[in-house]
Protein backbone atom coordinates (compact mmCIF):
# COMPACT_ATOMS: atom_id res chain seq x y z
CA UNK A 1 0.00 0.00 0.00
CA UNK A 2 3.01 2.71 0.09
CA UNK A 3 2.78 3.50 -3.18
CA UNK A 4 2.05 6.97 -4.68
CA UNK A 5 -1.44 7.51 -6.74
CA UNK A 6 -3.21 10.08 -8.31
CA UNK A 7 -5.88 9.90 -6.79
CA UNK A 8 -7.13 8.06 -3.65
CA UNK A 9 -11.33 7.43 -3.09
CA UNK A 10 -12.70 7.14 0.01
CA UNK A 11 -15.96 4.52 0.43
CA UNK A 12 -17.69 2.85 -2.63
CA UNK A 13 -21.38 4.71 -2.99
CA UNK A 14 -22.28 5.53 -6.28
CA UNK A 15 -20.87 8.64 -6.61
CA UNK A 16 -17.66 7.22 -5.74
CA UNK A 17 -17.40 4.44 -8.04
CA UNK A 18 -18.56 6.21 -10.68
CA UNK A 19 -15.79 9.12 -10.48
CA UNK A 20 -13.41 6.17 -9.56
CA UNK A 21 -14.24 4.87 -12.57
CA UNK A 22 -13.81 8.27 -15.10
CA UNK A 23 -10.54 8.68 -13.13
CA UNK A 24 -8.96 5.29 -14.29
CA UNK A 25 -10.20 5.45 -17.57
CA UNK A 26 -9.02 8.78 -18.10
CA UNK A 27 -5.30 7.54 -16.85
CA UNK A 28 -4.95 7.75 -13.39
CA UNK A 29 -3.81 5.64 -11.24
CA UNK A 30 -6.29 5.34 -8.55
CA UNK A 31 -6.69 3.56 -4.96
CA UNK A 32 -10.22 3.02 -3.90
CA UNK A 33 -10.91 1.63 0.00
CA UNK A 34 -13.69 1.13 1.66
CA UNK A 35 -13.84 0.92 5.57
CA UNK A 36 -17.07 -1.47 5.41
CA UNK A 37 -16.98 -5.06 4.12
CA UNK A 38 -19.24 -4.40 1.59
CA UNK A 39 -19.91 -1.94 -1.57
CA UNK A 40 -22.14 0.43 -1.85
CA UNK A 41 -21.61 2.89 1.49
CA UNK A 42 -24.96 4.38 1.62
CA UNK A 43 -26.21 3.49 -1.65
CA UNK A 44 -25.84 -0.75 -0.49
CA UNK A 45 -28.19 -3.10 -1.25
CA UNK A 46 -28.21 -5.45 2.40
CA UNK A 47 -28.81 -8.64 1.31
CA UNK A 48 -29.82 -11.74 3.58
CA UNK A 49 -32.69 -10.08 5.06
CA UNK A 50 -31.50 -11.38 8.52
CA UNK A 51 -28.48 -8.60 7.71
CA UNK A 52 -31.42 -6.03 7.70
CA UNK A 53 -32.88 -7.11 10.63
CA UNK A 54 -29.63 -6.64 12.30
CA UNK A 55 -28.84 -3.02 10.91
CA UNK A 56 -32.06 -1.77 11.72
CA UNK A 57 -31.78 -3.44 15.54
CA UNK A 58 -34.49 -5.57 15.35
CA UNK A 59 -34.01 -8.53 17.74
CA UNK A 60 -35.98 -11.29 15.95
CA UNK A 61 -35.04 -12.93 12.70
CA UNK A 62 -37.59 -12.51 10.14
CA UNK A 63 -40.36 -14.63 10.21
CA UNK A 64 -40.43 -18.13 7.80
CA UNK A 65 -42.95 -16.73 5.37
CA UNK A 66 -40.67 -13.91 4.13
CA UNK A 67 -39.25 -17.08 2.58
CA UNK A 68 -35.05 -17.61 2.29
CA UNK A 69 -33.00 -14.44 3.40
CA UNK A 70 -30.67 -14.78 0.62
CA UNK A 71 -33.23 -14.02 -1.71
CA UNK A 72 -33.38 -10.74 -0.66
CA UNK A 73 -31.65 -7.46 -1.78
CA UNK A 74 -33.10 -4.38 -0.41
CA UNK A 75 -32.23 -0.94 -1.18
CA UNK A 76 -30.80 1.22 1.55
CA UNK A 77 -31.70 4.54 -0.94
CA UNK A 78 -34.85 4.05 -3.16
CA UNK A 79 -34.18 5.55 -6.98
CA UNK A 80 -34.92 4.47 -10.71
CA UNK A 81 -32.83 5.75 -13.40
CA UNK A 82 -34.53 7.64 -16.29
CA UNK A 83 -34.56 5.58 -19.31
CA UNK A 84 -32.58 8.63 -20.82
CA UNK A 85 -30.59 10.24 -17.89
CA UNK A 86 -27.76 11.26 -17.32
CA UNK A 87 -26.59 8.08 -15.36
CA UNK A 88 -27.50 5.49 -18.62
CA UNK A 89 -25.95 7.48 -20.69
CA UNK A 90 -22.94 7.31 -18.30
CA UNK A 91 -23.56 3.52 -18.35
CA UNK A 92 -23.71 3.23 -22.02
CA UNK A 93 -20.32 5.60 -22.69
CA UNK A 94 -18.78 3.05 -20.38
CA UNK A 95 -19.89 -0.01 -21.21
CA UNK A 96 -20.82 -1.27 -17.44
CA UNK A 97 -24.42 -2.19 -18.99
CA UNK A 98 -22.55 -5.52 -19.52
CA UNK A 99 -22.50 -5.80 -16.13
CA UNK A 100 -25.93 -5.42 -15.34
CA UNK A 101 -29.75 -6.04 -16.51
CA UNK A 102 -32.74 -3.72 -16.53
CA UNK A 103 -36.09 -3.90 -16.63
CA UNK A 104 -38.55 -0.76 -17.28
CA UNK A 105 -40.89 0.38 -14.30
CA UNK A 106 -44.19 -0.80 -14.60
CA UNK A 107 -45.74 2.35 -14.15
CA UNK A 108 -45.98 5.95 -12.42
CA UNK A 109 -48.70 7.58 -9.83
CA UNK A 110 -49.75 10.37 -8.65
CA UNK A 111 -51.70 11.28 -5.68
CA UNK A 112 -54.89 13.41 -5.90
CA UNK A 113 -57.61 14.04 -3.32
CA UNK A 114 -57.02 10.63 -1.29
CA UNK A 115 -56.49 8.41 -4.57
CA UNK A 116 -53.39 7.59 -6.90
CA UNK A 117 -54.19 7.91 -10.68
CA UNK A 118 -51.81 7.02 -13.23
CA UNK A 119 -49.30 9.34 -14.75
CA UNK A 120 -50.84 9.37 -18.21
CA UNK A 121 -47.75 8.40 -20.35
CA UNK A 122 -49.16 8.30 -23.89
CA UNK A 123 -51.99 11.04 -25.90
CA UNK A 124 -54.65 8.81 -25.79
CA UNK A 125 -53.78 7.81 -21.75
CA UNK A 126 -53.92 11.38 -20.98
CA UNK A 127 -57.17 11.64 -22.60
CA UNK A 128 -59.05 9.14 -20.97
CA UNK A 129 -57.32 10.15 -17.64
CA UNK A 130 -59.53 11.07 -14.88
CA UNK A 131 -56.93 13.41 -13.59
CA UNK A 132 -58.36 16.31 -15.64
CA UNK A 133 -61.19 17.38 -17.02
CA UNK A 134 -62.14 17.84 -20.87
CA UNK A 135 -60.98 21.20 -21.46
CA UNK A 136 -58.58 21.24 -19.52
CA UNK A 137 -56.96 18.10 -21.20
CA UNK A 138 -56.62 20.21 -24.14
CA UNK A 139 -55.16 23.00 -22.73
CA UNK A 140 -52.88 20.40 -21.74
CA UNK A 141 -52.25 19.12 -24.79
CA UNK A 142 -51.38 22.21 -26.29
CA UNK A 143 -49.22 22.75 -23.43
CA UNK A 144 -47.12 19.46 -24.08
CA UNK A 145 -47.41 20.05 -28.16
CA UNK A 146 -45.06 23.35 -26.84
CA UNK A 147 -42.67 21.49 -24.95
CA UNK A 148 -42.11 19.10 -27.55
CA UNK A 149 -41.49 21.52 -30.10
CA UNK A 150 -39.05 23.41 -27.64
CA UNK A 151 -35.38 23.89 -28.78
CA UNK A 152 -33.81 26.49 -26.79
CA UNK A 153 -31.43 27.56 -29.94
CA UNK A 154 -34.68 28.39 -32.38
CA UNK A 155 -36.39 30.92 -31.22
CA UNK A 156 -39.35 30.10 -33.49
CA UNK A 157 -40.47 27.40 -30.96
CA UNK A 158 -40.44 29.90 -28.43
CA UNK A 159 -44.11 31.17 -28.61
CA UNK A 160 -43.57 34.40 -27.04
CA UNK A 161 -41.75 32.78 -24.25
CA UNK A 162 -38.19 33.99 -22.83
CA UNK A 163 -36.79 30.75 -21.77
CA UNK A 164 -33.90 32.70 -19.72
CA UNK A 165 -36.76 35.16 -18.09
CA UNK A 166 -40.30 34.01 -18.78
CA UNK A 167 -41.09 31.83 -15.03
CA UNK A 168 -42.77 28.71 -15.30
CA UNK A 169 -45.58 30.19 -13.40
CA UNK A 170 -46.21 32.60 -16.56
CA UNK A 171 -46.32 30.16 -18.93
CA UNK A 172 -48.79 28.01 -16.92
CA UNK A 173 -50.94 31.19 -17.10
CA UNK A 174 -50.08 31.50 -20.86
CA UNK A 175 -51.63 27.87 -21.49
CA UNK A 176 -54.62 28.78 -18.53
CA UNK A 177 -53.17 25.43 -16.68
CA UNK A 178 -55.49 24.62 -13.47
CA UNK A 179 -53.53 23.95 -9.95
CA UNK A 180 -54.14 20.36 -10.18
CA UNK A 181 -52.86 19.90 -13.78
CA UNK A 182 -49.50 22.68 -11.94
CA UNK A 183 -49.22 19.91 -9.31
CA UNK A 184 -49.20 17.43 -11.54
CA UNK A 185 -46.99 18.47 -14.26
CA UNK A 186 -44.49 20.37 -12.06
CA UNK A 187 -44.51 17.40 -9.56
CA UNK A 188 -44.86 13.88 -11.58
CA UNK A 189 -43.82 15.03 -14.93
CA UNK A 190 -40.64 17.76 -14.26
CA UNK A 191 -40.24 15.84 -11.08
CA UNK A 192 -39.61 19.02 -8.65
CA UNK A 193 -39.87 18.07 -4.81
CA UNK A 194 -41.59 22.21 -4.12
CA UNK A 195 -42.57 24.92 -5.60
CA UNK A 196 -39.79 27.04 -5.61
CA UNK A 197 -39.11 26.55 -9.63
CA UNK A 198 -42.47 28.49 -10.43
CA UNK A 199 -41.08 31.60 -10.14
CA UNK A 200 -37.81 30.60 -11.80
CA UNK A 201 -36.86 31.31 -15.44
CA UNK A 202 -38.78 28.01 -17.52
CA UNK A 203 -36.35 26.71 -19.66
CA UNK A 204 -35.13 24.11 -16.94
CA UNK A 205 -38.69 22.82 -16.14
CA UNK A 206 -39.44 22.70 -19.58
CA UNK A 207 -35.84 21.14 -20.21
CA UNK A 208 -37.02 18.43 -17.45
CA UNK A 209 -40.28 17.70 -18.69
CA UNK A 210 -38.49 17.09 -22.13
CA UNK A 211 -36.40 14.92 -20.21
CA UNK A 212 -39.45 12.65 -18.88
CA UNK A 213 -41.17 12.39 -22.18
CA UNK A 214 -38.10 11.15 -24.60
CA UNK A 215 -37.28 8.48 -21.36
CA UNK A 216 -41.06 7.73 -21.60
CA UNK A 217 -40.62 7.51 -25.38
CA UNK A 218 -37.85 4.49 -25.00
CA UNK A 219 -39.90 2.15 -23.41
CA UNK A 220 -43.46 2.91 -23.08
CA UNK A 221 -44.86 2.39 -19.76
CA UNK A 222 -42.96 4.40 -17.84
CA UNK A 223 -39.59 6.51 -18.04
CA UNK A 224 -37.91 4.49 -15.08
CA UNK A 225 -35.32 1.59 -15.49
CA UNK A 226 -34.71 -0.58 -12.63
CA UNK A 227 -31.43 -3.08 -12.40
CA UNK A 228 -31.71 -6.53 -11.41
CA UNK A 229 -30.56 -7.82 -7.93
CA UNK A 230 -31.35 -3.58 -6.61
CA UNK A 231 -29.25 -0.61 -7.01
CA UNK A 232 -26.57 -2.13 -4.84
CA UNK A 233 -25.31 -3.56 -8.70
CA UNK A 234 -24.12 0.14 -9.64
CA UNK A 235 -21.39 0.83 -7.83
CA UNK A 236 -19.89 -2.55 -8.19
CA UNK A 237 -20.55 -2.04 -12.30
CA UNK A 238 -18.13 0.95 -11.94
CA UNK A 239 -15.99 -0.59 -9.46
CA UNK A 240 -15.07 -3.67 -12.30
CA UNK A 241 -14.59 -0.88 -14.96
CA UNK A 242 -12.10 0.52 -12.98
CA UNK A 243 -10.36 -1.98 -12.07
CA UNK A 244 -10.09 -3.22 -15.57
CA UNK A 245 -8.21 0.11 -15.91
CA UNK A 246 -5.60 -0.66 -13.18
CA UNK A 247 -7.93 0.70 -10.31
CA UNK A 248 -6.75 -1.15 -7.29
CA UNK A 249 -9.15 -1.63 -4.42
CA UNK A 250 -9.45 -2.57 -0.85
CA UNK A 251 -12.61 -3.22 1.41
CA UNK A 252 -12.55 -3.49 4.79
CA UNK A 253 -9.72 -1.19 5.39
CA UNK A 254 -9.69 1.54 8.04
CA UNK A 255 -8.78 4.95 7.12
CA UNK A 256 -7.19 6.24 10.52
CA UNK A 257 -6.08 9.83 9.18
CA UNK A 258 -5.83 11.52 6.30
CA UNK A 259 -2.27 12.81 6.23
CA UNK A 260 -2.00 16.85 5.24
CA UNK A 261 0.93 19.19 4.37
CA UNK A 262 0.45 22.88 4.24
CA UNK A 263 -3.40 22.46 4.06
CA UNK A 264 -3.11 20.09 1.05
CA UNK A 265 -4.20 16.67 0.97
CA UNK A 266 -1.02 14.77 0.54
CA UNK A 267 -2.19 10.54 1.64
CA UNK A 268 -4.14 8.49 3.87
CA UNK A 269 -3.46 6.36 6.67
CA UNK A 270 -4.23 2.98 7.47
CA UNK A 271 -3.10 0.37 9.67
CA UNK A 272 0.15 2.10 9.93
CA UNK A 273 0.87 2.25 6.04
CA UNK A 274 0.37 5.86 4.36
CA UNK A 275 -0.45 5.79 0.70
CA UNK A 276 0.27 8.67 -0.92
CA UNK A 277 -1.99 10.89 -3.20
CA UNK A 278 -2.11 14.16 -5.34
CA UNK A 279 -6.52 14.47 -4.77
CA UNK A 280 -8.82 12.92 -2.47
CA UNK A 281 -12.61 12.08 -3.16
CA UNK A 282 -14.69 10.73 -0.47
CA UNK A 283 -18.37 10.63 0.89
CA UNK A 284 -19.20 12.93 3.94
CA UNK A 285 -18.51 10.42 6.19
CA UNK A 286 -14.88 10.20 6.15
CA UNK A 287 -14.08 14.09 6.26
CA UNK A 288 -16.94 15.38 8.88
CA UNK A 289 -15.37 18.55 9.75
CA UNK A 290 -15.50 19.47 6.17
CA UNK A 291 -19.05 19.00 5.81
CA UNK A 292 -22.26 21.03 6.43
CA UNK A 293 -25.75 19.28 7.40
CA UNK A 294 -28.37 20.81 4.85
CA UNK A 295 -31.52 18.58 6.29
CA UNK A 296 -32.91 15.25 6.97
CA UNK A 297 -34.31 12.48 4.98
CA UNK A 298 -36.83 9.95 6.19
CA UNK A 299 -37.04 6.47 4.56
CA UNK A 300 -39.37 3.67 5.58
CA UNK A 301 -38.58 -0.16 4.11
CA UNK A 302 -42.17 -1.51 3.81
CA UNK A 303 -41.77 -5.22 3.31
CA UNK A 304 -45.64 -6.19 1.11
CA UNK A 305 -46.90 -9.57 0.23
CA UNK A 306 -49.19 -7.80 -2.10
CA UNK A 307 -49.06 -5.15 -4.72
CA UNK A 308 -50.10 -1.68 -4.15
CA UNK A 309 -53.75 -0.90 -4.33
CA UNK A 310 -55.00 0.76 -7.09
CA UNK A 311 -52.00 0.48 -9.34
CA UNK A 312 -53.20 -2.96 -11.70
CA UNK A 313 -51.09 -4.92 -9.57
CA UNK A 314 -47.89 -3.81 -11.07
CA UNK A 315 -44.41 -5.78 -9.68
CA UNK A 316 -42.65 -2.33 -9.69
CA UNK A 317 -44.52 1.21 -9.53
CA UNK A 318 -43.56 5.15 -8.16
CA UNK A 319 -45.89 7.02 -6.75
CA UNK A 320 -45.66 10.73 -6.29
CA UNK A 321 -47.69 12.32 -3.23
CA UNK A 322 -47.04 16.17 -5.03
CA UNK A 323 -47.05 18.45 -1.48
CA UNK A 324 -50.01 20.67 -1.82
CA UNK A 325 -51.94 17.49 -1.39
CA UNK A 326 -50.77 16.92 1.60
CA UNK A 327 -50.09 20.52 3.08
CA UNK A 328 -46.00 20.10 2.70
CA UNK A 329 -43.54 22.00 1.12
CA UNK A 330 -41.51 18.84 -0.55
CA UNK A 331 -43.22 15.45 -1.85
CA UNK A 332 -43.56 12.49 -0.30
CA UNK A 333 -42.17 9.52 -2.70
CA UNK A 334 -43.05 5.92 -2.85
CA UNK A 335 -40.85 2.84 -4.75
CA UNK A 336 -42.09 0.30 -5.64
CA UNK A 337 -40.09 -3.16 -6.37
CA UNK A 338 -40.62 -6.88 -5.97
CA UNK A 339 -39.51 -10.66 -6.42
CA UNK A 340 -39.59 -9.33 -10.13
CA UNK A 341 -36.67 -7.72 -9.78
CA UNK A 342 -34.64 -10.47 -7.55
CA UNK A 343 -34.61 -8.31 -4.72
CA UNK A 344 -37.33 -10.22 -2.33
CA UNK A 345 -38.69 -13.78 -1.99
CA UNK A 346 -41.15 -15.06 -4.33
CA UNK A 347 -44.49 -13.00 -4.13
CA UNK A 348 -43.10 -10.23 -2.04
CA UNK A 349 -42.91 -6.37 -2.70
CA UNK A 350 -40.60 -3.89 -1.24
CA UNK A 351 -41.93 -0.50 -0.96
CA UNK A 352 -39.80 2.48 -0.38
CA UNK A 353 -41.24 5.84 1.02
CA UNK A 354 -39.12 8.83 1.38
CA UNK A 355 -39.72 12.25 1.81
CA UNK A 356 -37.27 15.57 3.03
CA UNK A 357 -38.25 16.09 6.67
CA UNK A 358 -39.69 19.27 7.85
CA UNK A 359 -41.08 18.28 11.00
CA UNK A 360 -39.85 16.81 14.94
CA UNK A 361 -42.49 13.89 14.14
CA UNK A 362 -41.30 12.75 10.90
CA UNK A 363 -42.96 9.19 11.28
CA UNK A 364 -46.09 11.25 11.15
CA UNK A 365 -45.40 12.96 7.96
CA UNK A 366 -45.19 10.30 5.65
CA UNK A 367 -48.23 8.95 7.23
CA UNK A 368 -50.56 9.55 4.02
CA UNK A 369 -48.20 7.29 1.86
CA UNK A 370 -47.94 4.09 4.82
CA UNK A 371 -52.28 4.27 4.04
CA UNK A 372 -51.62 3.70 0.97
CA UNK A 373 -49.36 0.16 1.43
CA UNK A 374 -51.35 -1.21 4.38
CA UNK A 375 -51.30 -3.95 5.75
CA UNK A 376 -47.39 -3.71 5.66
CA UNK A 377 -45.36 -6.90 7.15
CA UNK A 378 -42.71 -5.53 8.26
CA UNK A 379 -41.19 -1.62 8.83
CA UNK A 380 -37.72 -0.24 8.68
CA UNK A 381 -37.47 3.11 9.48
CA UNK A 382 -34.04 5.00 8.76
CA UNK A 383 -33.83 8.54 9.44
CA UNK A 384 -30.68 10.84 7.90
CA UNK A 385 -28.77 13.54 7.76
CA UNK A 386 -28.37 14.98 4.31
CA UNK A 387 -24.55 16.52 4.47
CA UNK A 388 -22.90 18.84 1.58
CA UNK A 389 -19.31 19.64 1.38
CA UNK A 390 -18.36 22.98 3.02
CA UNK A 391 -15.65 23.86 0.56
CA UNK A 392 -14.85 23.42 -2.85
CA UNK A 393 -11.83 21.75 -2.17
CA UNK A 394 -9.75 24.06 -4.27
CA UNK A 395 -7.03 24.12 -1.62
CA UNK A 396 -7.12 21.12 0.48
CA UNK A 397 -7.54 18.90 -2.86
CA UNK A 398 -10.38 16.55 -0.97
CA UNK A 399 -13.09 16.33 -2.69
CA UNK A 400 -16.56 16.01 -0.72
CA UNK A 401 -19.31 13.80 -2.29
CA UNK A 402 -23.08 15.56 -1.69
CA UNK A 403 -25.40 12.58 0.62
CA UNK A 404 -27.96 10.99 -1.61
CA UNK A 405 -31.62 13.42 -1.80
CA UNK A 406 -35.00 12.56 -1.44
CA UNK A 407 -35.58 12.64 -5.25
CA UNK A 408 -36.50 9.20 -6.84
CA UNK A 409 -33.87 9.07 -9.93
CA UNK A 410 -30.50 10.02 -10.69
CA UNK A 411 -30.31 13.47 -12.06
CA UNK A 412 -29.00 15.05 -8.75
CA UNK A 413 -26.36 12.71 -8.19
CA UNK A 414 -24.80 12.78 -11.85
CA UNK A 415 -25.19 16.75 -11.65
CA UNK A 416 -22.50 16.30 -8.31
CA UNK A 417 -20.66 13.79 -10.42
CA UNK A 418 -20.32 16.38 -13.04
CA UNK A 419 -19.11 18.89 -10.50
CA UNK A 420 -16.65 17.00 -8.60
CA UNK A 421 -15.08 16.11 -12.04
CA UNK A 422 -14.92 20.21 -13.00
CA UNK A 423 -13.45 21.14 -9.70
CA UNK A 424 -10.52 18.27 -10.08
CA UNK A 425 -9.91 18.86 -13.19
CA UNK A 426 -10.70 22.29 -14.30
CA UNK A 427 -12.14 21.09 -17.14
CA UNK A 428 -15.79 20.62 -18.30
CA UNK A 429 -17.08 17.10 -17.53
CA UNK A 430 -17.39 15.40 -21.34
CA UNK A 431 -19.57 12.09 -21.70
CA UNK A 432 -17.05 11.62 -24.47
CA UNK A 433 -13.94 11.09 -21.88
CA UNK A 434 -16.06 8.40 -19.90
CA UNK A 435 -15.90 5.89 -23.57
CA UNK A 436 -13.66 2.84 -23.20
CA UNK A 437 -10.84 3.42 -25.26
CA UNK A 438 -10.67 1.04 -28.43
CA UNK A 439 -7.87 -1.37 -27.03
CA UNK A 440 -9.08 -2.10 -23.77
CA UNK A 441 -10.58 -5.24 -24.28
CA UNK A 442 -7.52 -6.83 -22.73
CA UNK A 443 -8.22 -8.24 -19.15
CA UNK A 444 -11.73 -8.38 -19.49
CA UNK A 445 -12.26 -11.97 -20.47
CA UNK A 446 -9.50 -12.65 -17.82
CA UNK A 447 -11.79 -11.13 -14.97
Amino acid sequence: MDEEYDVIVLGTGLTECILSGIMSVNGKKVLHMDRNPYYGGESSSITPLEELYKRFGLSDSPPEAMGRGRDWNVDLIPKFLMANGQLVKMLLYTEVTRYLDFKVVEGSFVYKGGKIYKVPSTETEALASNLMGMFEKRRFRKFLVFVANFDENDPKTFEGVDPKTTSMRDVYKKFDLGQDVIDFTGHALALYRTDDYMDQPCLETVNRIKLYSESLARYGKSPYLYPLYGLGELPQGFARLSAIYGGTYMLNKPVDEIVMENGCVVGVKSEGEIARCKQLICDPSYVPDRVRKAGQVIRVICILSHPIKNTNDANSCQIIIPQNQVNRNSDIYVCMISYAHNVAAQGKYIAIVSTTVETAEPEAEIEPALELLEPIDQKFVAISDLYEPSDDGSESQIFASRAYDATTHFETTCNDIKDIYKRMTGTDFDFENMKRKQNDVFGEDEQ
